[in-house]
């Protein structure tokens, strides 16, 4: 065979193959933007942003929350950090709170901390989520450095900084000096419950060590049912955060009078952090959060406004609408003229 042949041959053989997804050509939607749809999409908008955003910021401006910084009144001012690590000091503080509107059952309590950064990468990091779910995984502790080995030299269970630097304050509630029920229970995603923590999985070796970190965990309880640990170790994207404390199933009427009796035992003050305590009842859309109606309405309000300007603008200096015959999409057509 002639080797010009045999060379044009290859030339074809290494042409790429046509194919209308590599061509861009495949069907696809391609609007055209005249005046009245533009203007009718915005009004759409519009008239569905702006009474979803009435609705949410009504329903959070009805949400009744307390919310009581305690952590620089139950310390003295002399030395915060020498009076909580002090182990033998009664931390014990009583604070009485007035109920400003009458809250309806079930109301949720929350702590906040602040200046707490949970998303530190070092941090998040220092957990072994196979240790926490599955029995045989107690040695996998290679990412909870530092805390890993108890002074006994076993692996701590649960391992990590995440779960060693677990909220330990409590809070007993009295509402007009009768002692009410502070519900702990189901306070922690039913996913993680089932999921993440493993019902065979026991605490072993936890806070045993010279520098205790936080709260204390039974032994005689598998970490699926330590609700309070499972709601700890679902860290925080942000430096000041919530999490759920637990719940009070009666409701509280306006003017009485809450007395909370604060065991002030979490360390903020080497870091210089906050602790409060919040109290809030909830609606459809959560706990008391503006932004979400203030954002729709925002939205909403813009766009109706450009809506208006775009139906003036084009009442005052109108624009003759091309032939789409022309358009580029449209010239393989039968109508198209060559």
């Amino acid at each position: 065979m002639d080797p010009l042949e045999m060379q044009d041959d290859s030339k074809k053989s290494n042409k790429p193959k046509y194919s209308k997804f590599t061509q861009q050509e495949l069907p696809a939607c391609k609007p055209l933007l005249t005046p009245s749809i533009v203007i009718s999409t915005f009004l759409l908008v519009g008239i569905l942003f702006v009474p979803i955003g009435l609705a949410s910021l009504s329903a959070s401006q009805e949400i009744v929350e307390l919310v009581h910084r305690y952590d620089t009144s139950c310390v003295p001012l002399a030395d915060k950090v020498g009076f909580i690590q002090d182990t033998k000091t009664d931390k014990s503080c009583t604070r009485t709170l007035t109920v400003p509107k009458h809250m309806k059952s079930p109301i949720q309590i929350y702590y906040q901390i602040g200046d707490f950064y949970q998303n530190h990468r070092r941090y998040v990091k220092s957990r072994s989520d196979k240790q926490l779910r599955y029995k045989d995984a107690v040695h996998l502790t290679k990412d909870c450095e530092p805390e890993v080995y108890g002074a006994d030299g076993a692996p701590i269970v649960p391992c990590g900084l995440v779960a060693w630097s677990l909220f330990n304050d409590t809070y007993t509630i009295s509402v007009n000096k009768k002692a009410i029920e502070v519900n702990k229970k189901d306070i922690a995603w039913q996913s993680d419950k089932n999921k993440k923590f493993g019902s065979d999985v026991y605490p072993r070796n936890f806070q045993n060590g010279n520098l205790i970190g936080g709260a204390k965990l039974n032994e005689s309880i598998p970490l699926s049912e330590h609700e309070n640990l499972i709601v700890w170790m679902r860290t925080a994207a942000l430096s000041t955060f919530r999490k759920l404390y637990g719940r009070i199933e009666t409701d509280i009427m306006e003017n009485d009078q809450l007395t909370v009796v604060i065991q002030n035992n979490y360390n903020t003050y080497s870091f210089g952090g906050s602790k409060a305590l919040v109290l809030s009842t909830t609606s459809w859309i959560g706990g008391k959060n503006n932004f979400i109606g203030v954002a729709y309405l925002t939205v909403g309000g813009f766009c109706l406004f450009l809506a208006l300007f775009f139906v003036v603008l084009y009442m005052i200096k109108p624009r003759t609408l091309g032939d789409p015959s022309f358009l580029s999409w449209n010239r393989c057509t039968l109508d198209y003229p060559n």
